[in-house]
């Protein structure tokens, strides 16, 4: 069951309207790398966990991507403003001015409508948490590259907010991952012969890489420890 509060997660603001920004920041809300993809990956994978701590942090996690959604959402409508003005209008934006009266859309910032085919899911807890990991590191770096082309205080301070959680959560998908090593596809992991294998194809040069001691991969926790 999922509740709405109507206090939202952190309270956004606006210094004025910018429509041309309004259709940047479409990207976080339906781009491969937003809030809606993020929350509907976590929710969609948490269906086959058996781990109910772990089954917990996905749904925990994909609920708070949408307050982030209907963050990102409310500052995409105070930068629209109140005006219809299609001739002025970014590509990206046009239809907000003909077809959803300046009504956020689930597109990103070219205008393309959101696809459930950004969602991956496996199955396998150690591919989606690894999957989700890459996610959230993806979704920081473009919330920066926002974060750059803009220098309203307030739309900055939304951004800060959302991308440090997303530093947040990234952490949190980690110390899971960690708890899984011998389990799904990290189980029995370099074992043969073919797992141990670098193959030095740049030349000329050679490389310090090696996968003879092959490992599940890991992360290293804020202290240092594994």
């Amino acid at each position: 069951m999922f509740l709405h509060d109507k206090k939202m997660l952190y309270e956004v603001k606006v210094d004025r309207p910018n429509p041309n920004y309004a259709s940047m920041l479409q990207e976080q809300l339906g781009g491969p790398q937003g809030e809606l993809k993020a929350a509907m990956q976590y929710l969609s994978q948490s269906f086959r966990i058996k781990d109910q701590e772990i089954k917990d942090l996905f749904l925990d996690i994909a609920a708070e991507e949408l307050s982030h959604m209907e963050m990102v959402a409310t500052t995409i409508n105070m930068l629209n403003g109140h005006d219809l003005d299609a001739q002025n209008a970014t590509i990206g934006s046009v239809e907000a001015h003909v077809l959803t009266g300046l009504t956020p859309m689930l597109a990103n910032a070219s205008g393309f409508l959101w696809t459930s085919a950004y969602v991956n899911e496996t199955g396998d807890l150690a591919a989606d948490l690894l999957s989700n990991i890459a996610a959230e590191q993806r979704a920081k770096v473009v919330y920066e590259y926002l974060y750059r082309q803009i220098n309203d205080k307030g739309v900055r301070d939304t951004i800060d907010f959302l991308l440090n959680r997303e530093e947040a959560h990234n952490t949190m998908f980690r110390e899971a991952f960690n708890k899984i090593q011998d389990t799904g596809s990290n189980k029995s992991w370099g074992v043969t012969a073919d797992s141990k294998l670098y193959f030095d194809l740049s030349t000329p040069g050679s490389n310090s890489f090696s996968a003879k001691n092959a490992q599940p991969p890991s992360f290293a926790a804020p202290n240092g420890k594994k």
